[in-house]
């Protein structure tokens, strides 16, 4: 059995840029060491990308958080310096919304392999919470782990109650 490790939406626009937030870059070098352990090992690494086109302001989403961000073929859209040569050979997941139903039946398809699947990234209680509750949903079995250090949030409230939420689902939080 092996791990995967999964990095959600590690992109310009939610470090520096149109959603960026004081503290989300306190989380790249623990993320960047974490790939590093995971690629060691032997052990899976894949990554998902906040994917949006130029009509978002138009989309359910957009309507909800009037702020455009990560649209496709745009800076804000690249995955940070700092990771990029470190994902460049790692499966991608882009998703239209929070959580990615791709990354779910990829997860399911493969599910006997992990014992454990661990996801870091921004932000905690949009996409991060979503995509371990769709991992939870997709292997049952493994052990689902969320370390606080490696993930943030804009709003501290909410990101104390995301662990709270997790832990609630059986997911491990470090």
């Amino acid at each position: 059995m092996s791990r995967l490790l999964v990095v959600v939406d590690m992109q310009k626009d939610f470090v520096d840029g149109a959603l960026g937030f004081d503290g989300a870059d306190g989380v790249i070098k623990g993320i960047a060491g974490k790939i590093r352990e995971y690629k060691d090992s032997g052990d899976e690494v894949v990554y998902t990308l906040d994917t949006h086109e130029q009509n978002y302001l138009d989309t359910q989403e957009g309507k909800n958080l009037p702020v455009e961000h990560c649209i496709k073929g745009s800076e804000g859209f690249e995955l940070i310096e700092d990771l990029k040569e470190l994902l460049q050979d790692c499966l991608c997941f882009e998703k239209p919304t929070f959580g990615s139903l791709k990354l779910g039946n990829y997860i399911n398809s493969n599910e006997d392999k992990y014992e454990s699947i661990e996801i870091c990234g921004l932000v905690s209680n949009i996409c991060v919470i979503s995509n371990a509750v769709i991992a939870k949903a997709a292997a049952p079995e493994a052990q689902i782990i969320v370390d606080r250090a490696l993930t943030d949030s804009f709003d501290k409230k909410l990101d104390e109650e995301t662990y709270d939420i997790l832990r609630g689902i059986q997911v491990t939080v470090l």
